[in-house]
């Protein structure tokens, strides 16, 4: 019986191969980014509007810190009754709602946020109610009052319990729900990094191999040093892959003129040794 001899290919053959290989990586690369940009769009604009909703919710914080202020200059008085609380109190308390009602727009946390939102209004009317009542009963209600704005929560232990403590303390406890909503936000879906991670390296681990292939027979084969333009063509490729893995997916009016590029500087880095050989078309 006679052995079937196996035919190995001319290494030009094999270089054909690989710049085929190499280019389907890039285009994979573009198509990958394309699907992930338009899915993930959606997720990264509720993540803006949450982002939103926390500065807002910082806003308010820092204007309850005005309304506390305000009522504490007033107190310092000891004529609440007489002269009110003034100016200064309502406009705080004004901008602090106003703010709250921004933020329920944003709101990421579900259920849970949104309840959370209206105790944090609620705490806000009895404070404004209970400064109403100061001006008819006088220091101990503005007292009550400022308690109110800035009490410290209770503990459990060590850690205090969230939502325990006066306005602001809430505000801040409703900051970072808001937060860790975010946080969830931009690691789910399409922004997952154990789906993305994957998708991405994926064609770029396959596309270093075929450059390692490259500069291997290039070396070896053709005694030419392999072209720096594929190694710049990977870590392009590469740079849009980690991007996409850990931020906002960069706009499509930068991220497709780059792969473009790659994929013109990786058909060009094959070209002087594929222009070497002329095979006559069968």
């Amino acid at each position: 019986m006679t052995g079937v001899r196996l035919r190995v290919p001319h290494p030009i053959v094999v270089l054909r191969w690989l710049r085929v290989g190499v280019l389907g990586m890039v285009a994979l690369t573009a198509l990958l980014y394309l699907v992930v940009a338009n899915r993930a769009g959606e997720e990264v604009a509720a993540a803006h509007r949450t982002t939103t909703a926390i500065q807002h919710i910082g806003a308010a914080y820092d204007e309850a810190g005005k309304a506390d202020d305000a009522l504490r200059a007033v107190s310092r008085t000891g004529a609440i009754d007489l002269t009110g609380t003034g100016n200064g109190f309502a406009n705080a308390t004004g901008r602090v709602a106003s703010h709250l009602t921004s933020a329920t727009e944003g709101n990421a946390a579900g259920e849970q946020g949104l309840s959370h939102l209206q105790f944090v209004q609620g705490q806000l009317d009895t404070c404004v109610q209970m400064i109403s009542n100061a001006v008819l009963d006088g220091a101990p209600a503005a007292a009550r009052a400022r308690d109110a704005l800035d009490s410290a929560p209770e503990y459990d232990g060590k850690n205090p319990v969230p939502f325990t403590g006066g306005l602001r303390r809430s505000l801040r406890d409703l900051q970072e729900l808001e937060i860790q909503a975010r946080h969830d936000q931009l690691r789910s879906g399409w922004r997952n990094p154990h789906l993305l991670w994957p998708l991405f390296m994926g064609p770029v681990a396959v596309m270093l191999l075929l450059v390692c292939a490259t500069g291997y027979i290039v070396a070896h084969r053709f005694r030419r040093y392999p072209s720096p333009a594929l190694v710049v063509a990977l870590l392009a490729t590469a740079s849009i892959g980690v991007i996409m893995c850990t931020t906002e997916p960069p706009t499509a009016a930068i991220a497709l003129p780059v792969l473009a590029a790659v994929g013109a500087l990786a058909y060009q880095a094959y070209r002087p040794r594929l222009a070497e050989y002329r095979f006559p078309h069968s």
